[in-house]
């Protein structure tokens, strides 16, 4: 899930910033001219730095007016919709593009619903708050004595740990979007096939839906209420958001006006993806809900009634643990109570991000500048257009309004950077990943790699939390911050001074890959290329001595020696001796089992993350053509010993040998993978 794009050069930020720069000269322009103090003409509106532009209506409209449309267009993104506001009003709500692109209907700030994904994480965080404010539940107080679900964990996990994600869990994506028509239940969700905790909670960001679901449940039990009924009637309605909903499938009266969701803006709509926990991303809202929803986290409710105190909302943006068990991770990104921080500029910024199949939105607050946006899009559009522009315009935004000095020189010597850099390089997966199921073995497929360049600057290709390749540098011991951008990564080792834990984008974090799993994908598709030269060669082998033996039939007749067939056959035509025939077919049978399998498990793995339904049956079926695989090496054994036996000849033996090694490696990596692991929730 992750365009044209991306691939030209300088990419969708220069044409946002150039297209920002240009507004704002002309908006100082008009302003100059309207209070009759420009004399003449005035310089070229690009002359004009971005911080001059004002936190206005007709300068937010106007910039917006320049950059989203071209860019909707240009990512095939189908619709757009965007809310700002500023000293306690809204600024503007705008929509772009189109609701329905086959009726034609336009995208309404007031009326269209967008689906914000993850993004509904902080309304149920705000739910979470308001019980602990109501001294109902307690932050710290294992959440088994709430709900009751007996989930028989290794380590309690609390409030403070779901709503940072350092629960430890590992990650599940069954169930995660359901079928149109499909109906949610979340308890079931929560106590079938739950995820193991595989973290001490609180040492280990690694992004949950599943903690904020279980936190989303909290609030049921202890509320008495359904969910999506207490986020109604305590968050949404006092907030003024009454045009937005948990509810799956959409009221009556809303379902009309929800924005279809496409893949690309030319392409068929997909239907209403129903999220299978909704606490972790069912809420369907307009933008001028959203900016209700900002105003209220930035104490300027709409109508006076707060949804939570002072106190509270300053709580749920401060960081929410310590270095006592996150170590140095504390000096980056930091997890709020719900609140991303995602600072920048030298401005406090907290956020949030959400994204289902198609909807990609995100919300962020600047409460010390009084100041939120949000934007929501329908499509993910031409190479994943939306990731690319929704980061973009956030930047931009922050670079318009809010223009910060440049940052600090490093404190670190050179020395140290570069002992350090050589330290970091290496390969690493995400904490949030499968650990203890067939979908392990992802990990090591799809790593980011970090190597020093400069002598002592790191190039993470992906950069951590970002799509493009991004260079680091140590500013301070164990803090590395992105050159050019304001992203920061922290670099947690252990006592033997080895890397631990990178982490990044405040609820993320990577862990090295371990060489054995690193090299477990490659070592199978390398064996798996031998079994398939040993399946093809069978039929091939056959053609050959059949065209041979055709050959060697019709010279002895030509030339009238009398020859038989058994004389022209071929040196290494199979031998009649069974006991070299057997396990040769066993180890071929073996073979194609494997790779038949092999095959199997690219569909399983495409189906599953790709959020669709996949029978068990079809797991365990090639669960079983793996085993008879690994079996194989039993069957190569035994050719091995046939063949020397029997005197076949050194080629023979050899590549007997050669197979050997190939289902020993097979069966080494199946079980590095976990492949044949009984648990295959996933």
């Amino acid at each position: 899930m992750r365009t044209d794009l991306s691939t030209r050069p300088g990419g969708p930020r220069r044409g946002l910033r150039r297209a920002a720069a240009a507004v704002a000269g002309a908006a100082v322009v008009t302003t100059l001219a309207a209070c009759g103090t420009a004399a003449g003409p005035p310089d070229p509106p690009t002359t004009y730095p971005a911080s001059q532009a004002g936190l206005t209506r007709a300068d937010v409209d106007a910039w917006l007016d320049e950059t989203l449309p071209d860019a909707l267009e240009e990512g095939r993104i189908a619709g757009a919709t965007v809310a700002v506001v500023h000293d306690g009003e809204v600024v503007t709500a705008r929509g772009f593009g189109e609701a329905d692109v086959a009726a034609g209907t336009p995208v309404d700030p007031e009326r269209t619903l967008f689906r914000v994904g993850s993004v509904s994480k902080m309304l149920t965080a705000t739910a979470v708050l308001q019980l602990v404010e109501a001294g109902e539940v307690d932050l710290d107080t294992d959440v088994e004595q709430y709900t009751g679900l007996g989930l028989d964990l290794e380590h309690p996990v609390t409030l403070r740990h779901l709503l940072t994600h350092t629960a430890g869990f590992e990650e599940r994506v069954a169930g995660l979007i359901g079928a149109e028509g499909s109906t949610p239940d979340l308890r079931r969700s929560l106590v079938e096939a739950p995820p193991e905790q595989v973290y001490e909670p609180g040492t280990t960001p690694a992004y949950s839906n599943y903690s904020n679901a279980l936190a989303g449940y909290v609030v049921e039990a202890v509320s008495g209420q359904p969910f999506e009924e207490y986020v109604a009637e305590h968050v949404l309605a006092p907030a003024g958001m009454t045009s937005s909903t948990f509810a799956q499938p959409l009221p009556d009266d809303l379902a009309d006006d929800m924005a279809q969701g496409y893949p690309t803006s030319d392409g068929a709509p997909v239907p209403f993806e129903v999220v299978g926990q909704p606490p972790a991303g069912a809420l369907s809202a307009t933008a001028a809900d959203m900016a209700r929803f900002m105003l209220a986290h930035l104490g300027d409710a709409v109508g006076g009634e707060e949804i939570l105190s002072a106190p509270t909302r300053a709580l749920m943006q401060e960081p929410a643990l310590d270095a006592s068990t996150l170590g140095v991770l504390t000096e980056g990104p930091f997890m709020g109570l719900g609140w991303f921080d995602e600072s920048r500029n030298g401005h406090r910024v907290v956020g949030h991000g959400g994204d289902t199949n198609v909807f990609h939105s995100h919300l962020q607050l600047w409460p010390d500048d009084d100041t939120g946006v949000y934007l929501s899009l329908s499509s993910t559009g031409t190479g994943s257009a939306a990731y690319h522009l929704r980061e973009d315009l956030l930047d931009a935004f922050a670079d318009r309004y809010f223009p910060g000095e440049d940052a600090a020189a490093s404190i670190v010597d050179d020395e140290t950077r570069r002992a350090h850099a050589q330290t970091v390089a290496g390969a690493y997966e995400s904490t949030r990943g499968f650990h203890s199921t067939f979908l392990t073995a992802l990990g090591p497929l799809q790593p980011m790699r970090a190597q020093v360049v400069d002598g002592d600057r790191v190039l993470f290709t992906p950069g951590p939390g970002q799509l493009e390749p991004a260079v680091y540098e140590e500013v301070e011991p164990w803090v590395y911050r992105q050159v050019g951008g304001d992203r920061v990564v922290t670099v947690r080792t252990d006592d033997a001074g080895e890397v631990e834990l990178i982490g990044h984008d405040a609820a993320m974090s990577m862990v090295p890959v371990a060489s054995a799993r690193a090299a477990a994908g490659p070592a199978l598709l390398g064996a798996a290329a031998v079994l398939l030269l040993t399946v093809l060669a069978w039929p091939v082998g056959a053609v050959v001595r059949r065209v041979r033996a055709r050959r060697g039939t019709t010279d002895g007749a030509g030339e009238q020696h009398g020859a038989t067939a058994e004389h022209a056959s071929p040196p290494d035509a199979a031998p009649a001796d069974p006991r070299v025939r057997l396990p040769r077919r066993l180890t071929r049978l073996a073979a194609l089992s494997t790779l038949a399998a092999l095959a199997g498990w690219v569909y399983v793995v495409l189906t599953v993350m790709g959020l669709q339904p996949l029978p068990d049956a079809v797991v365990r079926v090639v669960q079983v053509l793996t085993v008879v695989g690994v079996l194989g090496l039993l069957a190569a054994g035994w050719r091995v010993v046939a063949e020397a036996r029997g005197r076949t000849g050194w080629f023979r033996v050899a590549t007997a040998s050669v197979v050997l090694v190939a289902f020993a490696v097979t069966s080494w990596a199946v079980n590095e993978m976990q492949l044949l692991s009984p648990d295959i929730t996933y």
